[in-house]
């Protein structure tokens, strides 16, 4: 276990304020809007504030505040945070970030996760933190070989766990995160005591009997589905899954380009702010081909032949993916915590960290 601050050369940040003031622009169509993807005068203020408005600095200054650390996991350098709770009793969690996210995504939930009592909260829900960055993404990158799916991702988890001394543990995860921690909870079952997450990614098997009698709350979360790839909402999946090393020459070479594809997904959902942390934390460190190799991983891997079993919560989120629970049910033979929001979106952790920490404490209180 290595110490570790963050301090992203200066010249780094020249040569990204040098490649934003000499973008090459598209044209586009007159009101296309974002039928044809990210609209160039939203990339166009996207890029400005991140020549003339957005401060790394005090990103990095905001981590740097937390403990952090590396090691070597199964031959890949890995950071992470291990926040530790003043409480003694405290129960460990470890939390997964999603792509393209990052650990910051858990920075504002630290303080009410680990000291309750500083902030209004029960000092009985109080845990011990540790939030790695994915393997080949920001500071626990690149990946210098093949195979970092899911499953070799939580196996290098359960180690990191093990490493730290901690027996019995939970699991958080979001996006990526929710498909890591579930396959944590598989590959542990004898630690990880719960598994909660904010989304099931669980899919139609193609069978037409399991759409027969859906309820109407699975009925509305499948439309949502059929709407959300009809719009290309998983075409990025599909690129990175087939040729993530082709689209590394662009998206590591044109920050413009790499803020476009990302915001794909964020589109005007969060602010500026968040967005330029997100791009930022995968281009100065270099890892934007790194981190989309877990896509061609992934697609390639062995697909469970078992639902998992470890006692699982799922919180959905207003604007988020609508998890289907006659599938999720398939894929998650002891879902025992299921709970819908009227607010919040994929990003959670950003838009709603009140919800979302209200959520895991409730989830882990019976299962300490």
């Amino acid at each position: 276990m290595n110490p570790f601050r963050i301090d992203v050369p200066q010249a780094d940040l020249d040569d990204l304020q040098e490649r934003l003031a000499r973008v090459r622009w598209p044209d586009e169509l007159p009101g296309a809007g974002w039928d044809y993807g990210v609209p160039l005068d939203y990339v166009k203020e996207l890029v400005d504030h991140w020549r003339t408005g957005y401060d790394w600095r005090a990103v990095e200054s905001r981590l740097n505040q937390q403990p952090q650390f590396t090691t070597t996991l199964d031959g890949q350098n890995v950071y992470f945070i291990h926040a530790r709770s003043p409480e003694p009793d405290a129960f460990p969690l470890i939390a997964t970030h999603g792509w393209p996210l990052s650990v910051v995504d858990y920075a504002d939930l630290i303080g009410p996760l680990t000291d309750p009592r500083a902030h209004g909260g029960d000092p009985a829900d109080a845990f011990h933190l540790v939030i790695p960055a994915l393997p080949g993404s920001g500071f626990s990158g690149p990946t210098t070989e093949p195979g970092w799916d899911m499953a070799r991702v939580a196996r290098a988890w359960a180690e990191l766990m093990a490493r730290l001394g901690y027996e019995r543990y939970g699991a958080h995860g979001n996006d990526s995160g929710s498909m890591i921690s579930p396959e944590l909870g598989r590959q542990a079952p004898e630690r990880v005591a719960g598994v909660h997450v904010t989304q099931l990614f669980s899919f139609p098997s193609g069978d037409p009997a399991e759409f027969a009698d859906l309820s109407e709350e699975d009925a509305a979360a499948l439309q949502f589905l059929e709407g959300f790839t009809a719009r290309g909402g998983l075409a990025y999946n599909a690129y990175q899954s087939a040729q993530p090393q082709t689209l590394a020459y662009a998206l590591q070479d044109s920050p413009a380009g790499w803020l476009a594809w990302v915001t794909q997904l964020f589109q005007d959902a969060v602010d500026r702010d968040y967005i330029l942390t997100c791009a930022s934390m995968y281009w100065l460190t270099g890892t934007i081909g790194s981190s989309i190799r877990y896509y061609h991983a992934e697609a390639r891997a062995p697909k469970p032949a078992t639902p998992t079993t470890a006692p699982t919560g799922v919180a959905i989120f207003a604007d988020d993916f609508q998890t289907i629970r006659r599938f999720a049910d398939r894929d998650h033979a002891n879902i025992v915590h299921w709970r819908r929001y009227d607010r919040g979106s994929h990003f959670a952790p950003h838009d709603a960290p009140d919800e979302l920490v209200g959520d895991i404490r409730e989830f882990f209180r019976s299962l300490r």
